[in-house]
């Protein structure tokens, strides 16, 4: 089947299935109600991981041939759609959500499903084989690192109306261009289905958003974006390796580390929810929702530019977009800290 038919198909079985998500999200209290943190002013519905889940195996499902390696990734991400839609309607603890992140993250260092990441290639250093150096636990342990990192930072991006899933969007569609460069066809076909699920839910989602993804939908794109990278990518010996994913996940890679040194910082969990986030500072810098949301639609294209120039072998002008996207970031997220000292010089006096 062609690359066009995977992701049309998946874009309307997510168009259809969106608005079942969020009747059912209504009937099961998966309700995501105003206050705290959160900018909306009405309750709404977060259920919508569960449209982007049956849009996404339902159009694998009939343009894949399911190897070993695809039903590794249907079991891991089932169980972390399952973890997220108890989360959705119950609420469960931080540490309690990490520990399945984990266990569904570990159903792919099964040797029969072959995602480890024993070989993983760098720029300047080249092909690292961790098993013939018998280190092959690291190997395991990056895979659990990466894509519980990956589940995470998603999460946390999802914080505004069409943040996530527009960011994630941008993502599928670059794995893809990285995927059919280099031959991987089915990873090509997953990350245009996953595109596909995204832009169907995206219709309801971008500002004023009708319906969320709420944890079901954050956890699931962050495993499956995590998984195929490891698929199409992260396994083939090019310069493209762990540096093009991680260069398009750049923008909520910055927001979740600066999130963990602010909350380090304070003496706080890592897990403590907080309002220093990147899209918070961008609305307590005076800009709507839409805005906040569609500049942080430009910030990750302009990494998505870096990890194409990187991919085509033009480090210089990667590295002059990265030194000024990271910049701007960094002026973004020490902007509302600055402003707070001096406010409470002020009153301190």
């Amino acid at each position: 089947m062609t690359y066009g038919l995977t992701f049309i198909m998946a874009l309307m079985i997510a168009v259809v299935a969106t608005p079942i998500s969020m009747k059912l999200a209504i009937k099961w209290g998966a309700i995501a109600y105003p206050g705290g943190r959160h900018v909306h002013s009405r309750p709404i519905p977060r259920l919508g991981g569960l449209a982007m889940y049956v849009a996404f195996w339902f159009a694998a499902l009939i343009t894949q041939v399911w190897d070993d390696s695809i039903w590794g990734l249907f079991i891991g991400s089932t169980i972390i759609f399952l973890v997220g839609i108890w989360d959705d309607i119950c609420e469960i603890r931080p540490l309690v959500k990490l520990v399945w992140q984990i266990a569904a993250a570990a159903i792919l260092l099964i040797p029969t499903f072959g995602f480890s990441m024993d070989v993983i290639s760098l720029p300047i250093i080249g092909e690292v084989n961790f098993g013939t150096l018998g280190l092959s636990a690291i190997g395991l342990l990056l895979t659990l690192f990466w894509v519980v990192g990956l589940v995470n930072t998603v999460n946390i991006s999802d914080g505004l109306d069409g943040l996530a899933a527009g960011i994630c969007f941008f993502v599928a569609i670059l794995l893809f261009w990285s995927a059919n460069r280099i031959d991987q066809v089915p990873a090509a076909h997953l990350t245009l289905a996953l595109a596909g699920a995204i832009l169907g839910f995206l219709l309801f989602n971008f500002p004023p958003a009708r319906v969320f993804m709420g944890d079901s939908g954050s956890m699931f794109l962050g495993y499956i974006i995590g998984g195929i990278s490891i698929m199409g990518l992260l396994k083939t010996a090019t310069i493209l390796g762990l540096v093009f994913p991680l260069l398009v996940m750049g923008m909520p890679v910055t927001d979740l580390t600066f999130a963990i040194i602010r909350r380090k910082l304070r003496g706080q969990s890592m897990a403590t929810a907080d309002r220093g986030h990147l899209h918070h500072r961008l609305l307590d810098a005076g800009l709507t929702q839409k805005q906040a949301v569609l500049s942080m639609y430009g910030i990750s294209a302009c990494f998505g530019v870096a990890a194409v120039l990187g991919a085509k072998g033009q480090w210089i002008w990667a590295l002059v977009v990265l030194f000024v996207v990271f910049a701007l970031l960094i002026i973004i997220l020490m902007r509302r800290t600055a402003m707070l000292m001096v406010f409470s010089r002020r009153h301190s006096k």
